[in-house]
């Protein structure tokens, strides 16, 4: 990297940055090709739940592209999908743990991704900590 790189660029592309944008990748796939998976083969027994799963991946990958392009159009994507994800995880998470009958199959924000390490619930937050914090290192680049 030159020195002339803005902070923002740096930030990203090293460190804890690449590790969150990897596990998003990861997850996005994951989930993606679960729930498409699912949907195709047995959208029957739980429609909700499958369907949950991929939009849960198409929120990763949105997240993942975020986090991964420098700017703030960017980190704003970024922003808003993980706050979505947030959202999603604490909504199925809970209604799965309280009404499971709502969701006769697992998604993978069920019982707040608990078939998942509970990696779906720390990730947003990560995810939002780290669009903060890279935010204040622009901020302190432009003055």
């Amino acid at each position: 990297m030159s020195e002339t790189s803005p902070p923002t660029a740096r930030t990203l592309r090293t460190g804890p940055g690449r590790l969150l944008v990897a596990v998003y990748g990861v997850f996005a796939l994951a989930a993606t090709a679960r729930g498409g998976y699912q949907l195709a083969t047995r959208f029957d027994e739980a429609p909700l739940a499958y369907a949950l799963s991929l939009l849960a991946g198409v929120i990763y990958l949105v997240a993942a592209f975020g986090l991964a392009r420098a700017g703030r159009t960017s980190r704003t994507v970024a922003f808003v999908a993980c706050g979505i994800e947030m959202a999603g995880v604490l909504a199925v998470g809970t209604t799965s743990v309280f009404l499971p009958e709502v969701f006769p199959d697992d998604t993978v924000w069920s019982n707040f991704g608990s078939g998942y390490l509970f990696i779906p619930l720390v990730l947003p937050a990560l995810g939002l900590w780290w669009i903060r914090r890279v935010h204040r290192l622009d901020q302190a680049g432009e003055g």
